[in-house]
């Protein structure tokens, strides 16, 4: 286990959380975590990056365990997430970081290295489409909406706070351990979880992320179809739950310097559950660009 350093980072008015490893003079590295994780959810990830001599940051992003958690639902568009990634490298000291996320990190990922790929190296997107590709997806295709329906149920005010917390957590852990391969997170993982859920404000803050998903390109400031230049990965779970392993394929269509990789057996958790396979692509990706074809 390598050692972790945290920080406290403070920018746009907001603090922020961030856990560090590695050597500091090593390329910036910055994991971006999705929705119900938090830190600590790339912990084999950022041990198997320190020790093959990169500097890690990881933050626990806006609405998170120890970071701040505003009310305004504006405050969480890509745009302003973004941002708060921009501002992660520079407090680092840093002009540029190869960038890592997964679910809604990878979301925010694909924003920041399509419109801003000045401070982004390369990309390794884990189970999360390009965002204009999600968009498509649940326009176009029922079965896709249909997983998705979670969503829809996430946008009504209160009442699925309420429902998140009942009984310890117990809907936010099934849809964790229901949808992942059977021992992917241990009792004591999950109690680590439930320390984080239980931050004032983090239910709230972690679902307006989708309630902030109505003001995306409404005045047309946030561009979501940009394509995406910077040389690219995405590694896919084949078994994913929520989103079809066509919207990796879909995705790949959108980066001129891309590569793809489609894990079988694996699910939406897969740097949980075969966490040797994703370090080794992933630091395949960022030592060298070599291409695959798809699948593999």
């Amino acid at each position: 286990m390598e050692k972790y350093k945290h920080h406290i980072v403070e920018t746009g008015g907001h603090t922020f959380h961030i856990v560090s490893a590695g050597q500091e003079d090593g390329e910036l590295v910055l994991l971006l975590h999705g929705f119900p994780e938090f830190w600590y959810g790339f912990r084999h990830q950022i041990n198997a990056l320190a020790r093959a001599g990169y500097r890690v940051i990881v933050p626990d992003q806006r609405g998170y365990n120890q970071s701040d958690k505003p009310k305004d639902i504006k405050a969480y568009t890509l745009d302003v997430l973004r941002d708060d990634c921009v501002a992660f490298i520079k407090a680092f000291g840093r002009k540029q970081a190869y960038l890592i996320g997964h679910d809604w990190g990878g979301a925010v990922a694909w924003h920041l290295a399509a419109s801003k790929p000045e401070v982004v190296k390369k990309l390794v997107a884990i189970n999360i489409p390009h965002p204009a590709e999600m968009r498509v997806a649940l326009k176009k295709h029922p079965l896709q909406l249909f997983r998705s329906a979670y969503m829809l149920f996430f946008q009504v005010p209160h009442a699925p706070e309420k429902l998140l917390a009942a009984r310890d957590f117990a809907y936010l852990e099934a849809g964790m351990t229901k949808t992942a391969n059977e021992r992917a997170f241990t009792k004591a993982e999950l109690r680590h979880y439930k320390l984080a859920w239980r931050q004032p404000g983090a239910l709230k803050g972690m679902l307006n992320w989708y309630r902030a998903i109505r003001f995306q390109g409404v005045d047309r400031k946030t561009e979501i179809d940009l394509p995406v230049s910077v040389p690219t990965r995405i590694i896919w779970g084949a078994n994913d739950q929520f989103l079809s392993k066509a919207l990796a394929q879909a995705s790949l269509k959108r980066c001129s310097n891309g590569d793809a990789v489609l894990v079988d057996g694996a699910t939406h958790w897969l740097h949980h559950e075969h966490p040797e396979i994703v370090n080794h692509l992933m630091l395949e990706h960022l030592q060298k660009q070599k291409k695959r074809l798809w699948p593999v």
